[in-house]
């Protein structure tokens, strides 16, 4: 019987690292599952990841374009392409409006 001789570096699915606001998590796997067209069963958590979901460049492309035009932002093309899970977008968003406010 194999024991993990380190439980410290176990994951935990309900971590708690994220920079953006619980409702802008939200509002961003409310979006993916819309663009990806997810039945309501479907997961979404903020490590989720687009590919996983079964997005392919063009999904996350619409993705994108869907959380430009429900937050009022612009998300560069560079920007876009680093944008892998619900999380990372999230914390761009924020970001994103913070600045725009600034």
């Amino acid at each position: 019987m194999a024991r993990n001789r380190f439980p410290a570096l176990r994951t935990s699915r309900f971590r708690v690292s994220c920079a953006a606001k619980l409702e802008t998590v939200n509002k961003v796997c409310e979006i993916v599952r819309k663009q990806l067209a997810l039945p309501p069963e479907t997961d979404l958590t903020p490590e989720s990841k687009f590919s996983s979901l079964g997005a392919d460049s063009l999904d996350t492309v619409e993705i994108v374009m869907g959380l430009e035009e429900e937050f009022g932002i612009s998300v560069e093309e560079e920007s876009s392409q680093n944008i892998t899970t619900v999380q990372e977008a999230a914390d761009l968003i924020e970001k994103l409006v913070q600045k725009k406010e600034a």
